[in-house]
């Protein structure tokens, strides 16, 4: 099966959705198909400029092909742009990576067309059979425009694949077919997660205080501009003694932030490790590092019914103690006591109980730990994701 997925980002990018992408190609591909990933010729970041090979800076094998699409990138060429200014280029790089992924979707000769944007996969649904294209969606959409384009491409598409239960049913209730929506979950690369070194000596390499509880947040710190919730983190782990935070991941403001109020309740940021954005390779040894590690979201539409975060996958994988948010989507994964220990959002006080609890009960923290990964591996790697996407076109395929 020759399989082109189509994404409109920067790659390498800061953002989780690139490792995502990625790591799903590479799990389609090893599951027999031949893949090919379009996306978005853009400006790179600083930060990004020098990581050219997409493969290495990921750490996944070179056995999907890339090509970037030619779009019209202005946002570096107009600084202190208005929000209006922001929209348009925005709808301009928007339209031109459309435009062009059609005609190139029109000239290749590929079995399936799969997706993530709904404006690529209307456009290209005006001109390839519904058989051909597949949509993994991530979020409801919400204004007029956005939904109305949406619930088109769910009576277009062959199969969409949502992240959540939650997610599946809103989409079956906008008018896509029962039998045409299946739910998958995020996941991790289990290649990732061999031979972690114990917590003693991931510690050490990371330059970590050895005796100190460390409580681990990893991923950006904001998304779709919603606040993840890392400032509650920073309060209750500031009020456990001997206790340390650690945050992987931007971006770099928001850090300062959180510092200064790290600062604020310490006295100062002896114990709080700030790493900032980091290639995806170093992420598994600094959750060995973590005794805790911690997914604080607040009750909102998306994180509650739309989220299913990377980070939790990777710190089950990680075979750490997790402390969660008790939200919906994330029960869809993990479970109260068995799995982790789920919290109230907004209750600082039960996250502060909640560390200490797992500080000083040792075969609490190692029953939840080895049960998240027993979970993880069992159920949530890519290459089974992968197998199981695969499995759904092919059969819908056959029966056209």
């Amino acid at each position: 099966m020759k399989l082109l997925y189509i994404a409109n980002i920067r790659l390498p990018t800061e953002r989780a959705h690139g490792l995502q992408i990625v790591q799903n190609c590479e799990a389609f591909a090893d599951a027999g198909a031949e893949v090919t990933l379009w996306v978005a010729r853009r400006w790179q970041t600083a930060a990004l400029r020098t990581a050219a090979d997409v493969w290495a800076h990921y750490g996944v094998k070179r056995n999907f092909a890339l090509r970037r699409l030619p779009v019209i990138d202005l946002l570096p060429l107009v600084p202190g742009r208005t929000d209006i200014a922001a929209r348009l280029i925005f709808a301009l790089g928007l339209i031109t990576f459309t435009l062009v992924a059609c005609v190139g979707a029109w000239l290749t000769r590929a079995d399936v067309i799969y997706s993530r944007d709904p404006l690529v996969l209307f456009c290209i649904g005006l001109i390839a059979p519904r058989r051909r294209l597949a949509y993994e969606a991530h979020m409801e959409s919400h204004g007029r425009v956005s939904r109305a384009l949406q619930r088109r491409v769910l009576q277009r598409v062959d199969a969409t694949f949502a992240t959540t239960r939650y997610l599946a049913d809103t989409l079956i209730g906008m008018g896509a077919e029962p039998g045409r929506v299946h739910v998958a979950h995020d996941g991790i690369r289990a290649a990732r997660f061999i031979d972690l070194p114990e917590r003693a000596t991931a510690k050490a390499r990371a330059g970590w205080r050895a005796d100190a509880f460390v409580v681990g947040y990893v991923g950006r710190l904001e998304t779709v501009g919603l606040d993840k919730g890392v400032g509650l983190l920073v309060e209750a782990v500031a009020r456990v003694p001997g206790a340390a935070l650690a945050i992987v991941g931007g971006p770099d403001t928001t850090v300062e932030v959180l510092r200064t109020r790290w600062r604020a309740l310490r006295g100062d940021d002896a114990d709080l490790y700030a790493l900032g954005q980091l290639p995806p390779d170093r992420v598994a040894g600094l959750l060995a590092a973590c005794d805790v590690c911690a997914i604080p979201f607040p009750h909102n539409p998306h994180f509650s019914y739309h989220a299913s975060p990377m980070k939790l996958f990777e710190y089950m994988a990680a075979r750490r103690a997790i402390i969660a948010s008790d939200l919906p989507a994330l029960r869809e994964v993990i479970r109260d006591g068995e799995t982790a220990i789920l919290l109230a959002p907004d209750d600082v006080d039960a996250w502060v109980e909640a560390i200490v609890r797992l500080r000083d009960d040792p075969a609490l923290w190692s029953r939840l730990s080895e049960q998240a990964y027993a979970t993880v591996m069992a159920s949530y790697t890519w290459d089974a994701r992968a197998r199981m996407i695969l499995d759904v076109i092919a059969s819908a395929r056959a029966d056209a």
